[in-house]
């Protein structure tokens, strides 16, 4: 039976009994900050069981991707050693939100394993948590299975909530006892049941994990208990497809073994059963589904987590053999097996392929370095570690992930120095937070529990009452004349920084007292007003209004506006795969990043600009909604992957036929029209696969169209031509200066050559060698270079030292010629001459150069050089 045929006939099964089929989520949980991946079925649901919403349904099932390679559930380390570790794989599982529970649960696993699928019961045996005797009762009574194939698992007199029969999403959550099913592969494979000495063997393998979710976890411990009893199921795909299809190993089933035919394919590899094919074949999985759900490769976070996956693989790559760009062009193959069933994955191919090839470009720049490297620190290692430093600087200047490093010493039978790396890794963290400068330090605030009232929306001036003080991280009840702080209203007009937009500044006042804000920071749900008392006092209870500097909230709220109307002409221009990665609203500009794997031609800029100019002048309403998240996602208002949206939230709609809809708390135009003007300043790179653009609108981009007039008209007068003729002007004038230097480096030339063969006619002959040691007037360091080769040439077999000032810092070049190259190095040469002007190089053999910052011992310098010659003949 084929893996999409046994997909489907689950889903097909627990729709037939009532389930509601829902597709699988995003691998980035949207709003669970406490999870890195989603890491199981259950993960888009937990709300759902946590009591705190609500579903058209009480029963549902999915076929849910998921991916353990970061945070709690990390099998990146495994993959490709083992038969069923891998980053990637598909969850089939049922769900039941207070409807059905452990009798229902149990009773649609053993129906669909031994009537749908025909498996043999006598290969089935069942583990249940230890003090679960309801469970055991249903498995024995009910079900039938013998009691010596009901195993109980845990320690129910110490280690409660902590087995492998009682299960946790996280540190936090939903949770509840499971019982699990294993198939026993036969006798012929070693290993013995769960809970045995042998357990972690193959012969007994699990295939189904039914949670009855009980409790809801707390930070501290606590186990609170669930409103309503459910059920969470997880079944692994690939598992059940193994058994299904006769073979032991996840990687024989159907859709690994086309993977891993196209990966040897890519790799010119003769040798289909290999480690490093089963590491490709489960990767590409991975890397292309959590590109298609946004994650780009990046230097932290899931971007860092993809990024170590994509270079794991491109190294195995590299061990078989295969030096040039291969693993994007896995993406095809993948497409085939799994694009009907994921129809998102067809829809990204052409992106996917952009950013796998991207990276493996840039990773190849460094890897045949850093393999070199790390093979010349194994070749002197006095014993079987590889020392922290090492691994450190493969880290930290060739990109090498501690863990691949760890992969390597594996396949070569050593370990790693971990305590040396994270050393050096502190000193390197130390010397971060020495360079940063902070102006306030809001993270260790004491916890506050007010709420502010935003009324900011409509007004930019309210009164409120001071429901909090806080001078030096400590709440304090009054403030006085010059002191600065932090003050806390229970109604404001301050819009606190949220979204990209900044805080407002403005003043608060009393009757007889003014506070000075700089900026406004939020906590939970108080709004924090920072500045300082400029006249009178001010105390807890006291009524203040707060005044917004209106000037600088409208040209924000500009900004912020033509951000939302940005970011919708970038996916029309640039394509559906562009996502926000962060932006930046002021009075002063925009700054907009988001996911682009090029740069973004002339052309593209001037659309998008002309996209955003255009909804601009349409004048149209932007209309402000308050609706339920879920109305929110189906008129489609676009989220940010991992922001908490509450259950109520904001909906933007601005410009012609929906042109953007987004979810958004910030200050805005009442019109598009109000925006006045978008002027583009800079696009950019900033990492691997995001770019950046700033903007100007309003009365700052009028201010830069005049500028730049104005720089127009004096550059016309410069070059005495109208404005229309500068492009031809300028060309012109370019390809003039173009000519004149290459005269000038033709006339340098000459009479380089002409003080070259000056100075060979004067080489002195110390003993059988040749030497020429002298200071040169030159125009920059290229021309010393040439000029020493001129002198190797004229010298026939010799050795040249020459030394010049060039922008008040010493060049020293050192030359020998290659007869000599085994007697004499250049390097030594030019460094004996640097110690005296207090510099150091170093170069080839033949040729070496150094710098130096003492001018006034050049001569010294070209002397210490002779007098190390002669000493050494």
């Amino acid at each position: 039976m084929k893996t999409a045929e046994i997909r489907q006939r689950f889903l097909d099964f627990f729709a037939a009994n009532g389930h509601e089929v829902v597709a699988s989520s995003s691998l980035v949980p949207a709003n669970d900050p406490t999870l890195l991946f989603t890491n199981a079925g259950m993960n888009q649901f937990k709300d759902v069981f946590l009591g705190q919403e609500k579903r058209h349904y009480s029963r549902a099932t999915t076929s849910q991707r998921v991916v353990r390679a970061g945070g709690k559930h990390n099998d990146l380390e495994n993959v490709g050693y083992t038969a069923r570790h891998h980053t990637f794989f598909e969850m089939l599982g049922n769900f039941s939100f207070g409807d059905y529970f452990k009798q229902e649960a149990i009773g649609f696993a053993w129906r669909f394993l031994t009537e749908e699928l025909q498996l043999p019961k006598e290969r089935l045996l069942v583990t249940i948590y230890a003090d679960d005797d309801e469970a055991y009762q249903i498995w024995a009574n009910d079900i039938g299975v013998p009691a010596d194939r009901i195993i109980r698992i845990g320690d129910n007199k110490g280690a409660r909530y902590a087995s492998d029969n009682f299960w946790q999403m996280g540190d936090t959550g939903p949770c509840g006892p499971c019982t699990e099913i294993f198939y026993d592969h036969g006798d012929h494979i070693w290993g013995g049941p769960p809970g045995s000495a042998e357990e972690d063997g193959d012969r007994f393998i699990e295939i189904w994990n039914v949670v009855f979710m009980q409790f809801n976890r707390q930070a501290d411990g606590t186990m609170d208990p669930l409103p309503k009893p459910s059920v969470d199921t997880g079944m692994g795909l690939e598992r059940l497809a193994a058994i299904l299809q006769g073979v032991h190993a996840n990687y024989e089933i159907d859709i690994f073994q086309n993977l891993i035919a196209a990966a040897a394919q890519a790799t010119n590899s003769a040798n289909n059963d290999n480690a490093s094919l089963r590491v490709l074949a489960d990767h590409i999985r991975s890397c292309a589904f959590l590109i298609v759900d946004g994650v780009v490769p990046a230097n932290e976070g899931r971007g860092y987590v993809l990024r170590r996956i994509i270079r794991r693989a491109v190294r195995h790559g590299h061990k078989l053999g295969q030096e040039e760009p291969f693993f994007y062009r896995l993406v095809t193959t993948l497409v085939q097996e799994m694009g009907a069933a994921y129809p998102e994955l067809p829809a990204a191919q052409a992106q996917v392929e952009r950013v796998l090839l991207q990276e493996e470009e840039q990773f190849a720049k460094t890897l045949d370095k850093g393999m070199r490297l790390l093979d010349e620190a194994i070749t002197a290692l006095p014993d079987r570690v590889i020392p922290g430093n090492t691994v450190f600087t493969l880290y930290d200047t060739f990109g090498f992930p501690v863990d691949l490093t760890a992969d390597i010493a594996r396949e070569r039978e050593l370990t790693l120095d971990m305590d040396g790396f994270e050393r050096a890794m502190e000193a390197q963290r130390t010397r971060a937070r020495q360079a940063s400068k902070f102006s306030l330090d809001l993270s260790n605030l004491l916890a506050l529990d007010t709420e502010t009232q935003f009324a900011g929306y409509e007004l930019l001036s309210v009164a409120g009452r001071v429901t909090e003080i806080v001078r030096d991280g400590q709440r304090v009840q009054r403030l006085d004349a010059g002191e600065e702080g932090i003050i806390v209203l229970d109604e404001t007009a301050f819009y606190a920084e949220s979204g990209g937009q900044v805080g407002d500044t403005g003043q608060l006042r009393g009757e007889l007292s003014v506070f000075d804000v700089a900026d406004c920071q939020k906590q939970g749900k108080a709004h924090l007003h920072i500045g300082s008392v400029a006249s009178g006092s001010i105390a807890v209870g006291d009524e203040l209004g707060s005044f917004v500097n209106s000037k600088r909230r409208h040209i924000t709220a500009l900004h912020h506006s033509a951000t939302h109307l940005l970011h919708a002409a970038l996916r029309k221009v640039l394509g559906e795969h562009v996502q926000q990665k962060g932006s930046l609203v002021t009075a002063d500009r925009l700054r907009f990043d988001f996911s682009h794997f090029e740069a973004v031609s002339d052309d593209q800029l001037q659309a998008i600009e002309h996209l955003v100019n255009e909804q601009i002048m349409a004048n149209t309403p932007v209309q402000t909604e308050i609706m339920p998240i879920e109305a929110a996602r189906e008129k489609g208002a676009m989220a940010l992957f991992g922001e908490k949206y509450d259950d109520e939230v904001r909906v933007l709609t601005m410009g012609t036929e929906q042109f953007s809809i987004e979810l958004c708390g910030g200050t805005h135009v009442k019109r598009t029209g109000d925006i006045g003007l978008l002027k583009v300043v800079a696009e950019q790179g900033i990492a691997a696969g995001v770019r950046r653009i700033e903007a100007v609108v309003g009365p700052v981009a009028l201010h830069l169209v005049d500028q730049m007039a104005a720089q127009l008209h004096h550059a016309s007068q410069l070059l005495k031509a109208k404005p229309e003729q500068l492009h031809e002007r300028v060309q012109s004038l370019v390809a003039r200066q173009r000519e004149l230097e290459k005269e000038l480096e033709r006339l340098q030339a000459k009479m380089n050559s002409k003080a070259g063969g000056d100075l060979a006619a004067q080489a002195e002959t110390l003993g059988a060698i040749k030497f020429v040691a002298a200071k040169v007037t030159v125009a920059d360091a290229k021309a010393m270079r040439d000029m020493v080769d001129q002198l190797k040439n004229a010298l026939g077999s010799g050795l040249v030292l020459l030394a010049a000032e060039l922008d008040g810092k010493v060049q020293l070049v050192a030359g020998v010629t290659k007869d000599l190259v085994g007697q004499w190095r250049a390097g030594e040469l030019v460094n004996v001459a640097a110690e005296i002007v207090g510099g150091k190089g170093g170069g080839k053999p033949d040729l070496a150069m150094a710098g130096g910052k003492d001018v006034q011992a050049i001569d010294q310098a070209v002397k210490a050089a002779r007098d190390w010659v002669f000493n050494k003949v």
